[in-house]
């Protein structure tokens, strides 16, 4: 990639969580692509994040990326996550994008959904956002336009079953987050969720039979699934609103993401 050189984001810092595959794999690109430095976190797969990373820095002889594992339920590697970037880059960090999470394949109804089961969700989901907002509040510069902005999901809204610890565990992220931005006011900083409905992710597809998708896909107004390049657009050029001031603290986007 190597370009993104003057971009609207030339040289801010980024990290985004859960960025080896998926839709973090696809945040970290594009803010690459708008001139962002990035960290590339992940929690095991060290040879897909080292991808990402290569493919953003490629032949550049000065690294724009750089892959740093932590567990982001787990406060001291999330303190070492900021300590890498800001001693990688020579920078505080403008921009956390929290797009780690995870999903119970197996789709169980609150009745059988298994205490281990539900306590992963809840650890990685929400107290890994809480420990990644909490240390990002605490490292970004006010006055910079920073921005914090944590990936939900539409399941809050619609209520699917199968989704029970899933759906409440981002429920509690959202929550959270509209809190964080209140306190965030007078700072330059901004807080925001963005909640996607059914993208084409390997997360998505996980544990899901035929049927499954073909539901997903029903409710979806054009009749397919949502891609990740197609709001990378309108995430590009609000994250590219870095210090202007007219983002909302407190918004919350919701939406099928299928268009």
């Amino acid at each position: 990639m190597a370009e993104g050189s003057n971009g609207p984001l030339q040289d801010r810092v980024a990290i985004v969580t859960g960025a080896s595959r998926g839709i973090g794999r696809a945040i970290a690109l594009h803010l690459a692509s708008l001139g962002a430095k990035v960290v590339i976190n992940y929690t095991s797969n060290s040879a897909q994040a080292d991808t990402v990373s290569s493919q953003i820095n490629g032949d550049s002889l000065v690294p724009r990326a750089i892959t740093v594992r932590a567990d982001i339920s787990d406060p001291a590697q999330v303190k070492s996550l900021f300590d890498a970037t800001e001693s990688a880059f020579d920078s505080p960090v403008d921009i956390l994008v929290n797009s780690a999470g995870v999903l119970d394949s197996k789709y169980p109804t609150v009745s059988n959904t298994t205490i281990e089961d539900f306590d992963n969700t809840f650890n990685v989901n929400t107290r890994g956002a809480f420990l990644c907002c909490k240390e990002a509040a605490n490292r970004i510069k006010r006055g910079r336009g920073g921005r914090i902005i944590c990936m939900t999901s539409s399941s809050v809204a619609s209520l699917k079953t199968g989704y029970g610890a899933y759906a409440a565990s981002k429920a509690a992220v959202e929550t959270m987050v509209k809190i964080l931005a209140k306190e965030l006011k007078g700072s330059g900083i901004t807080a925001n969720c963005v909640a996607p409905g059914p993208v084409a992710t390997d997360m998505f597809f996980s544990g899901k039979t035929e049927e499954m998708v073909n539901a997903a896909v029903e409710v979806c107004p054009l009749g397919r699934l949502g891609e990740t390049r197609m709001w990378l657009r309108w995430l590009g050029s609000w994250l590219a609103m870095l210090g202007n001031g007219l983002m909302d603290r407190s918004f919350v986007l919701m939406g099928d993401m299928c268009e």
